[in-house]
């Protein structure tokens, strides 16, 4: 499920390469090597990358992850342990039906339990408004370098 759902994704826009969403045949040999690619990293990285689906009427409506890491420790925290909001995906049918905020909710839920120190979240232009009413502040001190 969690496979088939990171395909689509990928392939309606939501992975940044756009395409068809890869139920058509054209992408099947694709489609199989990525399934069983994904499969096996989810195995690999299952201790660092926490999966969360949301199911409407028995079928998968979304997913989101939580990236888990761990920083360095400093005097007065021993114990730095951060998460990160991944791969966010609501299918479209469902998108502004409260799937997002259900991934989101229960993510925030997790990282309290953990009692994670900080969590964070590369946002999409189009989804801003949901971290922010989740709880999100916006960060003025995000940076990046890409080679």
């Amino acid at each position: 499920m969690l496979a088939r759902l990171r395909w689509r994704f990928s392939r309606d826009g939501g992975g940044g390469d756009g395409g068809s969403d890869g139920d058509g045949d054209g992408d099947r040999g694709d489609r199989a090597a990525f399934l069983a690619y994904f499969t096996g990293w989810v195995l690999d990285n299952i201790a660092t990358h926490l999966p969360f689906v949301v199911e409407v009427d028995g079928r998968a409506a979304g997913m989101a992850w939580l990236a888990l890491s761990t920083r360095v420790p400093s005097a007065s925290r021993l114990d730095r342990r951060t998460g990160d909001v991944q791969s966010v995906f609501v299918v479209p049918e469902l998108r502004n039906q409260g799937v997002g905020a259900a991934l989101i909710e229960a993510i925030l839920r997790d990282a309290r339990n953990r009692e994670l120190e900080l969590v964070t979240v590369h946002s999409s232009r189009g989804a801003v408004t949901l971290y922010l009413r989740s709880g999100f502040r916006d960060g003025q001190r995000w940076f990046e370098w890409r080679p």
